[in-house]
């Protein structure tokens, strides 16, 4: 069967390799469409010390069952289906708060262990989930991404009336927008591209902010009558906007960490006190996938304007080289088989 295949970095290939033998536990799925997302790109790069190869890509799975055993869930061959991508070993510390993506053992589709842009998959039948009919084939990946961004407003307890200022307008930071919206909060969207902000208007995210352009602070302080945000989800993984977030926020205000940046950041400690804020990480999803495909499935979260181009699984390895270099021209790519 077909893959998409990294042998090294900066070496992705469309290659033929054997189908998998399905094991009890487990489902066969003849997989109908995948999400690129940037771990796959920064896989690509080699510059995610998480990856080892060569590996299969891709986590952002949703297909068809054809085989499956008895499981919890009533999934039967036939049903459609999206991927959870984060096996967890179900018995240290984490896992048994539930926490399961911050299991100690934790295992990454495309990172840890292959991937599934394949044509045919097995994954634990537990760790499935039934899409509703009506959502579209390449439309269903989108539900993984949407998962972190409900995950980082769990985390921060975002609710009805609050302002949530929102730091990074790429896929996640716009599905975070759009889901605060879905919570009747107040999104403020920052980035430094206009071009995304202004995407993001057309969207109907009402307040945006380039902060390359004015001054954020005064920004917030105007929107928000001079309380500042008592919400900040930070989506960029950006070293100055990580601090930035700690004046963006309200006093007993709240912050998720949901970029990943690649070196520390030094931060004024003595604000956390002042302020007495609460700094949450908001590490991929734990259990957000129901309500994903819920929003996605009624349009409250219309995932669609954040696909900006769908292809075929032959295409994907010069998409992502192309992705490597001009990552500001698309949100959000999707293949289908």
């Amino acid at each position: 069967m077909k893959s998409v295949y990294l042998q090294s970095p900066n070496d992705i290939k469309i290659k033929e390799v054997e189908a998998p033998v399905r094991k009890e536990n487990e489902a066969l799925i003849k997989i109908k469409a995948v999400g690129i997302c940037g771990s796959d790109v920064g896989a690509y790069r080699g510059v995610n010390p998480l990856v080892s190869y060569p590996r299969i890509i891709g986590h952002e799975l949703a297909g068809e069952v054809l085989e499956i055993g008895k499981n919890s869930k009533g999934i039967k061959a036939g049903d459609r289906i999206i991927v959870d991508p984060y096996i967890y070993c179900g018995h240290c510390y984490p896992c048994s708060l539930g926490r399961t993506n911050c299991c100690t053992d934790l295992k990454v589709l495309g990172v840890h262990i292959d991937g599934g842009m394949v044509e045919l998959f097995t994954h634990p039948s537990e760790m499935l989930h039934k899409v509703p009919d009506n959502i579209p084939w390449e439309q269903i990946p989108a539900a993984e991404p949407l998962t972190i961004a409900l995950h980082a407003i769990h985390r921060t307890k975002v609710i009805e009336g609050e302002h949530v200022v929102i730091i990074g307008a790429g896929a996640i930071g716009l599905l975070t927008a759009l889901t605060v919206l879905a919570y009747k909060a107040v999104p403020i969207l920052m980035d430094v591209v206009n071009e995304r902000l202004n995407f993001a208007k057309d969207l109907g995210i009402k307040y945006t902010i380039n902060a390359k352009d004015v001054d954020a602070i005064d920004q917030i302080k105007e929107i928000t009558k001079g309380r500042m945000a008592e919400v900040v989800i930070e989506a960029s993984g950006s070293n100055i906007a990580i601090r930035n977030a700690i004046d963006y926020v309200s006093f007993a205000g709240r912050i998720g960490l949901t970029g990943w940046p690649k070196k520390e950041t030094s931060l004024p400690t003595d604000l956390f006190t002042k302020k007495e804020l609460d700094i949450r990480g908001s590490r991929t999803s734990a259990g957000e996938f129901e309500e994903a495909l819920m929003l996605m499935s009624k349009g409250i979260v219309d995932v669609k304007p954040i696909i900006s181009k769908v292809i075929r699984l032959d295409e994907v390895p010069d998409v992502v080289k192309e992705l490597a270099e001009h990552p500001e021209r698309y949100l959000k790519i999707n293949a289908l088989l």
